[in-house]
């Protein structure tokens, strides 16, 4: 059976009109003969909205209890047994109320889709799950519904719909949105116009992201190369020499004049290994690329300009940008360079060439390495000096039974040896010391420097060029050959390092220990220029600072070392002990590269570590704020209701109705006395003020008087163990902590199930265990649930700010004790309030 397809209307918030637009998709698909049904909509009390269920068919819905109340979900098994064409789901992200076969409603989608039911939906993006932490920045609230982007992408279609924000605030204050006690609240709130610019913003970027891996996957899929200018994206190709500042800032101006532009950076590395770009620079101009709103991307490719287009290909560039080459005129004309062969094979990509400060000043060849020890290239020498007179004289002694040929071979072989032992110098010399010997002792007329006969001086000189050829490949081979295992020493090294980064505490010790480890140096000091520089700044310590050292005795400044290694902007890695040779600056740069990163990771982790607590605060104020705006004006608005009833003169009100309102009033001001008791215990616990005033308490003194504060003693079963010894703890705040807890209890427990109250002694303690038989906490949410201002699975606002536990544990913490939660036998929660037992003194 074939896969149900899925549609997807998205929203930026709620209002815009997701649910509008799927039910009248629906009428239009049913006016054109599609078995379409309302498998759960909600319509959020909206008219228009509801008017177009008319004339569709719904499905009945499956009732849940929970908590005592009764709450409808999508039946996935009446939609599974009517078997529509098409189904309407609202509310993808919805969390199902527990009991279901699923948590999710997204999954339940998914299993009608199996069944291959198409399926229509809404969702809005701050469900999303990979912007769930963006938007609860934005607006400052938690969107605990998430729905994984995964299901979402694999829409066969989304469609966005949209709304001005400021037409989602007339909307809004119509009432056409919430009921109207709620507008105010919202528009002053999460329905600012910049909350709605940014939710939009963040639903037109993803969704252009899934239309970028559907353009993708559909030329993948039709096999297209060619380039499809649906968006401007302009490849910037980077060698990691000086002119690639150049280069960056003119391909910025370019993807400037469209709107919505991207800007790629690519480096190519050739196949052979580390060798190219140094580190330093192109960390560089990775950190530039990132700071224009950029990415940097690095490819390996021997052919440079087929690496660079196959890039521009993949990700569907419009525009290439190239420096003019940096090689001579003459060596131009010799061979095309990089920007001529690839503008030469562009095809569909407008390739633009960039002239700058080093365009035709030659290229910097690197120093060849000899690949061979000088030990072994003077063994060569005193090989062939050695060894040769003693061929020759061998081989004169059997010249009548050989022949030149088989002279030419021997020294041949001569030659291959001396280019194993000593490399190319050697044996170039052998070569050409046994041209001249085979020509004056074997090479008629013998003991002259001539030869008679043609094909003898063919055999000499095919002897020389292979005798050349053979000792420039050796040494080619050698050279090549240690290159390798220095590069492969060089990779160890890098990815150890890497390693013991990722691992290490303290990032940059560990770099600088390793990199003095590794090279043998007496100190390694990473130095920081506070100042811009000066001419005399380079040696003078007054303009430099000690960010971080390792080893002996530290430099003050960059002259005072052995070898320095700039690391970034103001920022010189020193090193003292010995000088370095200039084919270890490739490791050194990266060392430095990786150790300037470790600062800036180091200081960002203390610039974190200092405004933790500032945002911890700014959190807690704008949580009280939210909280407090509703919990403070309810029962002050209850109360001055019932006050002003009382005052009116217009109403005759009887005894038994004025003491309702009387008592009413009274209710709301304990209320209001409670809340603002816990708020300032709360404030004065944060701030560290809390007094404690501990003093040996009995607890069948304090719980009859916390059951009493409670007002529902009745519903709490109290069994105390009469031998319990006294605990130290302060009367007050113990019932505090009493009140809360009973109170959270008895709110969450079943109609007829009684609040357990136990206590008992163990060892140096006491513990008093409060267990409820309500739905429990997962073991995930327990520590959640004693943050201040957090009401788990709580959506109304109606029940408290969420002080009771977190102030619980605060006041039960500040005594000397202990609150912890554990599941209840049987179902249901048990907190245990674990106080110390009072010492008496002698």
């Amino acid at each position: 059976m074939a896969r149900g397809q899925l549609r997807i209307y998205l929203g930026a918030a709620p209002g815009v009109g997701k649910t509008y637009a799927m039910l009248s998709e629906a009428r239009r698909r049913m006016e054109r003969g599609t078995d379409v049904v309302v498998g759960y909509v909600e319509t959020h009390g909206r008219a228009r909205t509801a008017a177009l269920l008319d004339g569709l068919e719904i499905l009945p819905r499956a009732t849940r209890t929970h908590r005592g109340a009764e709450f409808t979900e999508l039946d996935v098994e009446a939609v599974l047994r009517r078997a529509p064409d098409v189904v309407l789901v609202d509310e993808l992200a919805h969390t199902n109320v527990p009991g279901g076969k699923h948590a999710k409603r997204w999954r339940d989608v998914e299993e009608i889709l199996d069944a291959g039911i198409d399926v229509i939906s809404t969702v809005n993006v701050q469900h999303l799950e990979s912007v769930n932490d963006v938007v609860e920045n934005i607006t400052g609230v938690p969107q605990r519904e998430t729905v994984p982007d995964e299901v979402v992408r694999s829409a066969g279609q989304v469609e966005l719909i949209d709304m001005a924000p400021e037409a989602l605030r007339r909307r809004m204050a119509h009432g056409n949105i919430y009921t109207p006690e709620k507008v105010d609240a919202a528009l002053s709130n999460y329905f600012r116009i910049g909350n709605l610019t940014a939710l939009r913003e963040l639903a037109l970027l993803w969704l252009a992201g899934k239309v970028d891996d559907q353009l993708d996957r559909y030329r993948s899929d039709h096999g297209i190369g060619g380039t499809w200018e649906a968006r401007e994206r302009i490849v910037v190709a980077l060698t990691g020499g000086p002119e690639g500042e150049t280069l960056l800032r003119r391909a910025t101006r370019i993807a400037a004049r469209s709107k919505g532009a991207d800007l790629l950076a690519v480096h190519v590395t050739r196949g052979d290994a580390l060798r190219g770009a140094r580190p330093r620079d192109l960390a560089r101009q990775r950190e530039i690329v990132e700071g224009l709103g950029g990415t940097f991307h690095q490819v390996v490719g021997d052919d440079i300009p087929r690496a660079l287009l196959e890039f521009a290909g993949a990700v569907n560039a419009t525009q290439l940008v190239l420096g003019v080459s940096r090689r001579g005129r003459l060596a131009q004309l010799l061979r095309p360079g990089i920007g001529v062969t690839t503008t030469a094979r562009s095809g569909g990509i407008d390739v633009h060439m960039v002239t700058h400060d080093q365009a035709h000043r030659g290229v910097a060849r690197p120093v060849r390495d000899q690949g061979l020890s000088l030990n072994r290239r003077l063994g060569g020498f005193l090989l062939a000096a050695g060894g040769l007179p003693l061929l020759t004289f061998g081989l004169v002694n059997a010249r009548p039974t050989l022949s030149l040929p088989s002279d030419i071979l021997f020294f041949l072989a001569a030659v291959v040896g001396i280019a194993l032992v000593g490399g190319m110098w050697p044996a170039l010399f052998t070569a050409v010391a046994g041209f001249l010997l085979l020509n004056w002792y074997f090479t008629p007329p013998i003991n002259r420097f001539t030869v008679a006969e043609q094909e003898n001086l063919v055999a000499l000189a095919v002897f020389v060029l292979v005798g050349i050829g053979v000792s420039v490949v050796v040494d080619d081979a050698a050279r090549r050959s240690r290159e390798a295992a220095k590069l492969g020493g060089e990779a160890v090294l890098l990815s150890a390092l890497a390693g013991n980064v990722l691992r290490g505490e303290r990032a940059l010790d560990t770099l600088l220990g390793r990199m003095r480890e590794t090279f043998g140096l007496t100190s390694v000091t990473l130095l920081e220029r506070p100042v811009p520089a000066t001419p005399d700044s380079h040696d003078d310590p007054a303009d430099w600072r000690i960010v971080a050292t390792v080893g002996g005795r530290p430099c003050t400044a960059p002259g005072e070392g052995d070898t320095e290694i700039p690391a970034g902007d103001g920022l010189t890695l020193a090193i003292r002990g010995r000088p370095l040779p200039a084919g270890d600056r490739r490791v050194l740069e990266a060392f430095a590269v990786q150790a300037a990163g470790a600062l800036r990771q180091q200081r960002l982790e203390a610039e974190a570590e200092r405004a933790r607590p500032l945002e911890a605060a700014d959190r807690m104020r704008t949580a009280l704020l939210n909280a407090v705006s509703h919990d403070l004006r309810t029962p002050l608005a209850s109360a001055k209701a019932a006050v002003d009833s009382l005052g009116t003169t217009s109403v005759d009100w009887t005894p038994d109705e004025r003491a309702e309102l009387l008592d009413t009033a009274r209710q709301s001001l304990d209320r209001l006395d409670r809340l603002v008791a816990n708020l300032l215990d709360m404030s004065r616990l944060q701030a560290g003020v809390l007094g404690i005033a501990a003093r040996p308490l009995a607890l069948d003194e304090i719980v009859p008087r916390a059951l009493d504060d409670v007002g529902e003693g009745e519903r709490v079963s109290v069994r105390l163990d009469p031998e319990l010894p006294e605990v130290a703890a302060d009367p007050a705040l113990l019932e505090r902590v009493l009140v809360n807890l009973i109170g959270n209890a008895v709110r969450h427990s079943p109609p007829g199930e009684p609040v357990l109250l136990t206590a008992g002694a163990i060892q140096d303690r006491v513990e008093l265990r409060i267990a409820d038989r309500g739905p429990g906490v997962r073991p995930a949410d327990r520590e959640r649930i004693f943050q201040p201002f957090q009401r788990l699975d709580d959506r109304d606002n109606h029940t408290g700010v969420g002080l009771g536990l977190a102030l619980a544990r605060g006041l039960t913490e500040a005594m000397g004790g202990e609150l912890v939660p554990e599941d209840t036998p049987g179902g249901g929660l048990t907190m245990i309030v674990a106080l110390p037992v009072h010492r008496r003194t002698a």
